[in-house]
């Protein structure tokens, strides 16, 4: 993931900041406890494509 997309990209429900996990590939809304999937390099940005965070995921955001 470019780090200057990375500084551009924000949640889009929340509006707030992204976190990549690159084990996942997904980028990661604390705010939100949303994981938006980055498919063929390309980040999607839609909150019906994100998967829930568990609350296991969750916590150790929280760390």
């Amino acid at each position: 993931m470019d780090n200057k997309l990375l500084q551009i990209l924000v949640c889009p429900v929340t509006k707030g900041p992204l976190i990549y996990n690159k084990p996942t590939n997904e980028l990661i809304s604390k705010s939100a406890q949303l994981a938006y999937p980055i498919k063929d390099g390309i980040p999607v940005m839609l909150e019906e494509e994100a998967r829930k965070l568990t609350e296991a995921e969750v916590a150790q955001l929280e760390a």
